[in-house]
């Protein structure tokens, strides 16, 4: 079975602000370095095949500061998994695309069904060139909540399921499906007394 380690990227200034990020390329604050460097000293005596990365560079960066203390293994990029398009609501807080568009109905922004086919194509190239590895993927809250509520039948999710930044989900193939096996672990951001909220 392939086992995919799920990381969601470390804080940006736009998160600390509540704004939806998108696909805006906003880098790590200070305060998003710290929670990469802690998941990554977590996940060091953890051995992966590989290291996916959605294209941005939030997750680049995240992704880079894990696999510093995970052997610094080759880093592969995909489309498949950058962060769901928002459109006219990208920039905005939640309150005001609420306000802004009260009726969900945001021009450009991407639809739950084109996430999941393409979500679901990316997990399953990973399934097909590690079918017997544990890979880490580090990609981002829109997205890894529309993994989860896939996976879950909607019981977990998107619309449900508030994502910390760093926070740990794997699952695991299983058949032609796969499941979940935990979610929104944040263990590591007080493994060691550094992070003190979240």
């Amino acid at each position: 079975m392939t086992t995919i380690c799920l990381v969601r990227h470390g804080e940006t200034d736009w998160n600390a602000m509540g704004k939806l990020q998108g696909r805006e390329d906003i880098p790590l604050n200070a305060r998003g370095r710290q929670q990469a460097d802690l998941v990554g000293r977590f996940l060091s005596k953890e051995s992966f095949a590989a290291v996916y990365t959605s294209p941005l560079l939030r997750a680049k960066q995240t992704a880079e500061v894990i696999n510093s203390y995970i052997g610094a293994l080759p880093l592969i990029e995909s489309a498949d998994f950058i962060e769901k398009d928002y459109g006219e609501a990208s920039g905005m807080t939640v309150a005001e695309r609420d306000q802004h568009f009260p009726d969900m109905n945001i021009p450009g922004m991407e639809r739950f069904e084109q996430v999941q086919e393409r979500v679901l194509h990316g997990l399953a190239a990973i399934h097909q060139a590690a079918p017997k590895a544990k890979v880490l993927l580090v990609a981002h809250g829109g997205l890894i909540n529309v993994i989860l509520a896939t996976l879950s039948d909607g019981k977990i999710g998107t619309g449900k399921t508030k994502l910390f930044n760093t926070c740990i989900c794997h699952i695991e193939s299983c058949a032609n499906t796969w499941k979940i096996i935990d979610y929104n672990c944040i263990d590591h951001l007080h493994a060691f007394g550094k992070v003190t909220s979240i």
